[in-house]
């Protein structure tokens, strides 16, 4: 059995046109050690599914399918119930840790609280702890800064204290949702680093959230696609990126920036807009936007097409007797 099993996930929310499926039927498995990344536009799903996983989604929100952390299912539990998981089986860094951080708080005391919380330690023990922690995260003279608030850190230093309490407790699991967002591009490095060298040493599983294609390729083994609230590609990052098969996929890699592209030179870009969420249906949600799309498009829904080596799409195109070729 998996550390962490999702089946057929869908989240709806209520809003101002009604319900509307913002996850569609998500399904993956993550074990000890792993690495699984999702990626996709602003929209696509991506940091619902997260919050899915930590309990933490919008009032009226509705969630049918399951999520089972070591054996112990995680919907429909009480709140009670996923406090004593959130910060302790499940860590996660969010992306703006100014506003994860509590700006009336020391940061050391935001760091020893779970571990006050969940593990019954001491305030001294805590103290020790968080110091610790703080510390191992790159947190320069943590002791005599324990006592300091977030304003007195650069981003870079807040996303590392955002490490640290997400990683207090020893979690199982750690969700890095866009821990990156508005860092300069040492510090994004820095702070991946980081993260990588933290999964190896503690053996915890990583699902890292990111729209930056780089990113996902560089420290994920395996990977996600979304668009439209549904996973439509997946499997070893290796393999996804050097054999695109989703028409999405290939233009979201097609509009990256590219090195020694010339003064002036035009990003590809994606046609039209990402649907509303009400605007979704069973069908490919691609398929308006999409320069390859069939007829049956609109009327058919796709099922994963199995590529080999764990690798799969959602596309018709790819469906047995009206395979017409991978997009290019």
């Amino acid at each position: 059995m998996a550390l962490l099993e999702v089946r057929h996930l869908n989240v709806q929310l209520q809003t101002r046109d009604g319900p509307a499926l913002a996850v569609r039927d998500l399904s993956f498995e993550l074990d000890r050690g792993q690495t699984l990344g999702l990626i996709g536009e602003s929209g696509c799903g991506k940091s619902l599914t997260a919050m899915a996983l930590m309990g933490l989604l919008p009032e009226g929100a509705r969630v049918t399918g399951s999520i089972v952390l070591d054996g112990q299912a995680l919907v429909g539990q009480s709140d009670t119930m996923l406090q004593n998981i959130r910060g302790n089986r499940i860590g996660m860094v969010f992306q703006e840790p100014m506003t994860a951080l509590n700006p009336v708080h020391s940061i050391g005391k935001q760091v020893a609280e779970p571990l006050r919380l969940h593990r019954g330690a001491s305030r001294e023990q805590a103290r020790h702890k968080a110091i610790a922690l703080l510390d191992r995260v790159g947190i320069d003279n943590a002791a005599r800064r324990f006592d300091a608030y977030p304003h007195q850190f650069s981003g870079g230093q807040r996303q590392r204290i955002t490490i640290a309490m997400a990683l207090a407790c020893g979690p199982d699991l750690l969700i890095a949702d866009e821990p990156t967002t508005a860092l300069d591009v040492t510090v994004q490095r820095q702070i991946l680093d980081l993260i990588s060298e933290l999964v190896h040493e503690r053996q915890m599983a990583l699902l890292l959230i990111s729209h930056d294609l780089g990113v996902i390729a560089q420290n994920t083994a395996r990977m996600l696609v979304m668009y439209g609230g549904r996973v439509v590609e997946g499997g070893p990052s290796a393999q996804v990126f050097t054999q695109m098969a989703h028409p999405y996929t290939v233009g979201l890699f097609a509009a990256r920036p590219r090195l020694g592209a010339r003064r002036g030179e035009r990003l590809q870009t994606i046609a039209g807009t990402v649907p509303q969420l009400h605007e979704l249906t069973a069908l490919c949600p691609f398929a308006s936007r999409c320069g390859v799309a069939l007829p049956a498009c609109d009327s058919q829904a796709p099922i994963a097409s199995d590529l080999g080596g764990g690798h799969t799409a959602h596309c018709l195109r790819l469906e047995g007797p009206r395979q017409q070729g991978t997009p290019q």
